[in-house]
């Protein structure tokens, strides 16, 4: 009976360890990755683009591409970051957009049709602009364009707008003119490469779209008002 017992009790113990091995199976699945850590970390950036394109980022959060990826919240933290650094990651930006626009806020908004391409263009034409510009070449060629319509409304229009909408109302479509002129210039210089306009200095081409861009940005335009 002793015998019987201690089988029992043995087979009760091991089904406990086989039970918390699965907990800790599951909970390794889903935290800190033991295995091919690029794989773990490509799966991310897959959910990632599919609910940015689908949702745009405002609407997309970090747990939700966490469950699509099959991964715990804190470990897309530890790859990426912030929300907007993944987003970054997920059009192959280098940096955290908002890094690059954020110094914006300081800068008066007369000297904006300036500062914007000429903080822009030197980074576009750095090996760190790549990702952006392949990304932007293969929307041009057909590609789904819905990362970059999320970048240019959500990131660089919201950043933008913010500081120029003035009368109220009209920060979205002023940003947007902006970005319009500025995809111009990424066709023409980086995509088609026209030259001379392709090699020529960054400042050169920023001086000479300022003026547009400053109108674009704080002057009287003759369109309704956003609603």
């Amino acid at each position: 009976m002793r015998d019987a017992a201690a089988h029992d009790n043995l087979r009760s113990d091991d089904n406990a360890t086989a039970g918390s091995g699965t907990d800790n199976e599951q909970r390794r699945r889903r935290g800190r990755p033991r295995g091919n850590n690029s794989n773990t970390r490509e799966r991310i950036l897959a959910a990632a683009r599919e609910l940015f394109a689908r949702n745009g980022v405002e609407r997309t959060s970090v747990r939700a591409v966490a469950a699509a990826a099959d991964v715990d919240s804190a470990l897309v933290h530890h790859y990426f970051g912030t929300k907007q650094q993944l987003f970054a990651a997920a059009i192959e930006l280098p940096i955290d957009p908002k890094q690059v626009l954020g110094h914006m806020r300081k800068t008066p908004v007369e000297e904006l049709g300036f500062t914007l391409p000429s903080t822009l263009l030197p980074l576009w034409d750095s090996e760190l602009g790549a990702g952006l510009i392949a990304t932007l070449r293969s929307v041009f060629e057909g590609g789904d364009a819905s990362l970059a319509r999320s970048f240019l409304q959500e990131v660089v229009a919201a950043e933008v707008g913010s500081l120029v909408d003035n009368p109220p109302g009209t920060g979205a479509i002023r940003a947007q003119f902006v970005a319009s002129q500025l995809l111009g210039v990424v066709m023409a210089r980086y995509i088609v490469q026209i030259e001379p306009f392709a090699s020529m200095p960054a400042e050169d081409i920023a001086r000479a779209i300022a003026p547009n861009l400053q109108r674009y940005l704080t002057e009287e335009l003759e369109f309704p008002q956003a609603s």
